[in-house]
């Protein structure tokens, strides 16, 4: 089946949703919502998968663009969710999304306030972290060990950095994504590929095992979507749906810096938090020049936002932690645009910057299962594990889940590779050439926008990734609605493409 989303395949599939019995049904179209579809209609199960607004409208796109190995979660004793991490990375870089996935060079600079004793433990761990890439089989090739490298060499991969007392740095490597709301879309088309019904602007009024209540948000009707089993994948927000579970969710706030700010920055930095002894500020170069500073862990209490806003407290923690180990320093000025997303914690005792993230599965009683907790990372293993208990309860008769050799959209070769541009590539992978075949088509559509996305990124948005208004062509389809002037500049393009 075509793996193309767009309004017309929407209303065609939502015009037959009431009259169908599926498999499943999936709420919440984020990374784990979209993979759980792509899983279990990759089993051969009728699936349908809505969501109340858009694909990775939630914490999927406000991560820090990070697959990681788990080093972090070693730290802590947590071994199981540390190799779960290593593996899922692997698999992600060799055979599910290795156009969207790569590895990524990261500086911990020896400044003097870092102690040799800090310094001879952090490569303990991070040596510890190659053994997981050893132990999940990813090759060397695809991510380098680690090394301490010296403070001339640190210099030229991290020219922002205070020469002042610099001994040097340690160099390791870990996985990175390209764009990570790019990588739920890729889910879902993937998913519709395989005959799931991928429904956006579609909220779950009330929700059982055998199904769900369903509004329409562009147009204000209600219908019914029945299903034989039902997974809950609406993270942060699964308590509306399921008032027995109890959430915890932190807030993790990222600056985004223009690409001028910090010229030269070659590598992602980490930058160690005073007084934490496994935590640190992430410095994260992006493809279009600009570059992310990341993240916080705070806990947060009250109603769920549907977008979380980063309080000014969070923007200056994070801009003294980077100043610490810059020549010169940056201001309140020098931030063009932040973001911030909430962690689906389950409750527990403790800072929530401790709080285990490893995922669990619940049962309501009527049947419907939901899925919290976890990493981006691990995201197609929690999928995994919803379906497989779904399955179970619905005896659905199954097979195993296939999807950790399943190549999402664009992890194909990409033909005549020679006449597409390498940033293209980055971000479309084998589907390079049919946006590159758009602006030969028509030359206003090679035009560059803020990032240098193109006019034809947005039009291809709209008719292949389900893009439905402007919001979903700048803020999810491309990120450049992170920076408020850029996202203004792109404006009219974005309605042209809408009409185009």
């Amino acid at each position: 089946m075509n793996s193309s989303l767009n309004a017309a395949r929407r209303s065609r599939e939502l015009a037959e949703a009431g009259d169908l019995v599926v498999d499943v049904l999936v709420v919440g179209l984020g990374a784990t919502g979209a993979g759980a579809a792509l899983d279990a209609a990759s089993r051969g199960l009728s699936v349908a998968a809505i969501d109340a607004h858009d694909l990775a409208f939630g914490t999927s796109r406000w991560s820090s663009k990070m697959i990681h190995g788990g080093l972090r979660y070693l730290a802590k004793g947590q071994v199981k969710v540390a190799h779960e991490s290593a593996v899922e990375r692997g698999l992600l870089l060799r055979h599910t999304a290795p156009h969207l996935v790569r590895a990524q060079p990261y500086l911990l600079p020896l400044t003097p306030a870092v102690s040799g004793g800090q310094a001879a433990t952090v490569m303990t761990g991070y040596r510890l972290g190659d053994g997981l890439r050893m132990a999940a089989r990813t090759p060397r090739r695809l991510l380098p060990g680690p090394s301490r490298i010296s403070a001339g060499r640190a210099l030229s991969l991290a020219a922002p950095l205070s020469p002042s007392g610099l001994r040097g740095a340690l160099l390791s490597w870990d996985g990175r994504l390209v764009d990570d709301a790019r990588l739920v879309v890729a889910l879902a088309r993937t998913a519709a590929s395989r005959g799931a019904r991928i429904l956006t602007r579609c909220r779950a009024l009330e929700l059982a095992g055998d199904g769900a209540r369903v509004r329409d948000e562009l147009t204000g009707s209600t219908f019914a979507i029945r299903a034989r089993t039902v997974v809950n994948a609406t993270g942060v927000w699964a308590a509306q749906l399921d008032p027995d579970i109890r959430m915890r969710p932190s807030r993790g706030t990222h600056l985004v810096l223009r690409p001028e700010t910090l010229p030269g920055l070659r590598a992602g930095l980490h930058v160690p938090i005073p007084g934490e002894s496994n935590r640190f500020v992430l410095v994260l170069p992006q493809p279009d020049g600009r570059v992310y500073v990341g993240l916080t862990d705070e806990p947060v209490a009250g109603p769920v936002p549907d977008v979380p806003q980063a309080p000014e407290e969070d923007v200056a923690f994070l801009l003294g932690v980077l100043n610490s180990v810059l020549g010169v320093p940056l201001g309140r000025q020098d931030v063009a645009g932040t973001y911030a997303g909430l962690r689906p914690l389950l409750a527990a005792g403790g800072r929530t910057a401790d709080l285990s993230r490893e995922h669990a599965l619940l049962t309501s009683g009527s049947g419907v299962v939901t899925v919290v907790g976890g990493k981006l990372t691990t995201y197609r293993r929690m999928a995994e594990d919803a379906v497989d208990r779904v399955v179970a309860l619905g005896r659905l008769g199954a097979g195993g889940s296939r999807t950790a050799r399943l190549p999402l959209v664009g992890a194909g070769a990409v033909q005549e590779a020679g006449t597409v541009p390498d940033w293209l590539r980055a971000r479309y992978g084998s589907e390079a050439g049919a946006v590159r075949a758009l602006m030969a088509e028509d030359p206003e559509l090679a035009e560059p926008l803020p990032t240098g996305i193109t006019r034809a990124e947005l039009v291809w948005a709209v008719r292949h990734e389900g893009a439905l208004d402007v919001d979903d062509l700048l803020d999810r389809r491309t990120r450049i609605g992170l920076v408020p002037e850029d996202r203004a500049a792109a404006l009219p393009a974005a309605r042209a493409a809408l009409a185009y």
